[in-house]
């Protein structure tokens, strides 16, 4: 989203946000003989933190009732550069366990952070896949199209609702459905309402000039972002994209309308 301060930058006047898809983000971890993980916002916060540094601390225990886990360092793997993904992972965390909620987590959300001495970084998704594919005990957000990649195992997460949700492109379009959708068509998934509601996901937007240079720039931008909105929503998962909701489609789908000459 573009900030207040940065709005006079963009010299081409009015302009419209139009949403394209959304992105599960995982929690991928390495632990061999654990195929299946439940974590907490609570959990991962401390986690992150080095605040909990064993995989059979107390604090994940809680979350898996039943499941063995080993005594294994934990190791945190985060992006070394700002990234969108960084982004909305700390914003999770700052809603779900934040200052306004447990207080546990205090790192903030932004797209690079002052990180605890400990963790290992790595350039992209792809860095911090390597990190966790390579290093047992290691955990890292990475995008649900890397891990898949990777072929890397990824935790449940609690969401708002109280459910352990898999980051599935299903439960995403779900949070999409249970957020909050400002009049301009920004948005934050992270956080949404709804049972079925994966709570760590990116958005993505399309900006565009509501008065292009010509009509026929103009019928061509449209042309293309009308394409976006309807046929390739569904394709999108093949690439590991979540498709809109149909109501925000349709608005969406109107903000393209306001594109003109």
């Amino acid at each position: 989203m573009v900030k207040d301060a940065d709005k006079a930058n963009y010299k081409g006047g009015e302009f419209v946000y139009v949403p394209t898809v959304i992105a599960p983000i995982t929690m991928s971890y390495n632990l061999p003989g654990v195929d299946k993980l439940q974590l907490s916002p609570e959990s991962i916060a401390k986690i992150f933190q080095l605040e909990v540094t064993k995989w059979n601390d107390p604090v994940i225990a809680a979350d898996n009732p039943g499941v063995t886990l080993p005594d294994t360092d934990i190791v945190v793997a985060r992006r070394a550069d700002g990234s969108g993904t960084t982004e909305n992972f700390s914003k999770f965390l700052d809603a779900a366990a934040g200052a306004d909620a447990t207080g546990t987590w205090k790192l903030g959300g932004a797209s690079e952070l002052e990180w605890p001495d400990g963790t290992q970084a790595g350039d992209g998704n792809s860095g911090v896949a390597q990190i966790v594919s390579s290093t047992e005990g290691a955990i890292g957000y990475i995008d649900l199209s890397d891990a898949k990649a990777n072929n890397l195992t990824f935790a449940s997460v609690m969401n708002k609702a109280g459910k352990y949700i898999e980051p599935t492109l299903e439960a995403t379009t779900a949070a999409a459905e249970g957020t909050t959708i400002n009049d301009d068509l920004t948005f934050f998934l992270g956080w949404a309402d709804g049972d079925e509601s994966y709570p760590i996901a990116a958005q993505t937007w399309i900006i565009a000039y509501t008065k292009q240079a010509d009509a026929a720039k103009a019928e061509a931008l449209r042309g293309f972002l009308t394409y976006l909105l309807t046929d390739a929503q569904t394709t999108a998962s093949d690439i590991d994209y979540a498709a809109l909701p149909a109501a925000l489609q349709a608005k969406a789908l109107a903000n393209i309308a306001k594109i003109g000459a």
